[in-house]
């Protein structure tokens, strides 16, 4: 079938909306009708770069739609649900077997390898495959291809265009809080970046009662909008040191820190301002890949080091628990995104590099 979709053509080219044909879905596979799609930084970076994709391709993996048709293999889902899309998993490795499909062991070849698992592409244009299945789905586009694994049914009563981000930015910062680092009440948390990832973690701090909620950036008006979405206490680390801040905030450290900048001398001072066995959690890694850590000052406090990927989330369990907390008033995502039309992809990518928008929606 025709589709209308974004197609980045070469390393950091602007997207180009072009009709492109897009294959039958095969036995396993599901059919959505793309209602909104999150912008994530991941799409920037896959834009930017082919380490993370390989040209032409579309990109988007943050889709929300309800689905068109289903393979004859498919029960999970059918026709007529509204649908959140999600990272693809393989199912069958130990991780995937064992309910933590963030970590399984083909995560790179399928969220980034941009073909179905036998090296087949979904889409192309005049006959010219086009790299498709990005996250397994390639949600720019007004229709994608999923599977059981990465489509998840959403309450119908539920803003389905508000919806998307929850498939990865929003789980990722949430589930870094409530899944990863087991925030509870009474604990105090140090989120180093505010953008999307981190103000979903300060909103889901403020949803499981954490005591001291302390939010980091350099960007005044994300520490503002930190503070009317649960933080305590805001620091602007241009004009602080981070490490120095928390020790007056907090004299005895944070029970958990977690960083999102990927900023190597801020991850060293999140670390160093975990109070005595806490717990420092990352999202991304710096430019380099590795930074230093005080070894000795892990070792005399208990104090741990922990990755996150996708907040540590079971899709199919966790996003809908996240629709139901925002349907109660208790996840306000709405207060963090901004809604562009489809054809406007590329000033949501800027305004999303440059800051000014945290999560950027397209709209179809």
């Amino acid at each position: 079938m025709e589709i209308v979709a974004a197609v980045v053509r070469e390393d950091g080219g602007t997207p180009s909306i072009e009709t492109l044909d897009l294959a039958e879905p095969r036995e396993s596979e599901i059919l959505v009708r793309l209602v909104a799609t999150g912008v994530c930084h991941t799409d920037l970076k896959a834009r930017a770069l082919s380490q993370y994709a390989p040209k032409p391709v579309v990109l988007g993996h943050e889709g929300a739609g309800i689905i068109e048709r289903v393979g004859s293999a498919v029960r999970a889902v059918a026709p007529g649900d509204h649908v959140v899309m999600t990272y693809d998993s393989c199912a069958i490795c130990p991780s995937c077997v064992e309910n933590e499909p963030a970590y399984c062991y083909q995560s790179r070849a399928r969220n980034f390898g941009c073909t179905r698992p036998d090296g087949s592409t979904t889409l192309s244009a005049n006959g010219v495959p086009v790299h498709g299945s990005f996250f397994g789905q390639s949600s720019f586009a007004t229709f994608a291809l999923g599977t059981e694994r990465n489509v998840v049914k959403v309450r119908k009563d539920a803003p389905l265009e508000l919806l998307g981000p929850l498939g990865c930015g929003i789980q990722t910062g949430a589930g870094a809080i409530i899944n990863t680092l087991s925030v509870s009440s009474g604990r105090s948390v140090a989120i180093f970046g505010v953008g999307s990832v981190g103000l979903s973690a300060v909103i889901a701090a403020r949803l499981v009662n954490a005591s001291r909620i302390i939010a980091l950036d350099v960007l005044d008006h994300r520490l503002d909008r930190a503070l009317e979405l649960g933080a305590t206490n805001t620091v602007n680390t241009q004009s602080e040191p981070a490490d120095e801040a928390i020790e007056r905030i907090a004299p005895h450290g944070v029970d958990v820190a977690l960083d999102t900048t990927a900023v190597a001398p801020l991850m060293r001072q999140a670390i160093q301002s975990l109070a005595p066995r806490g717990i420092f959690g990352f999202v991304a890694v710096p430019p380099e890949g590795e930074f230093p850590v005080d070894l000795s000052h892990l070792l005399r406090g208990g104090r741990r080091v922990r990755g996150v990927i996708q907040g540590d989330s079971k899709p199919h369990v966790f996003i809908p628990a996240l629709v139901d907390f925002y349907m109660q008033g208790r996840l306000p995502i709405d207060k963090i995104v901004t809604y562009y039309p489809f054809d406007r992809i590329d000033d949501a990518f800027g305004d999303s590099r440059a800051g000014t928008a945290v999560k950027p929606v397209l709209r179809f």
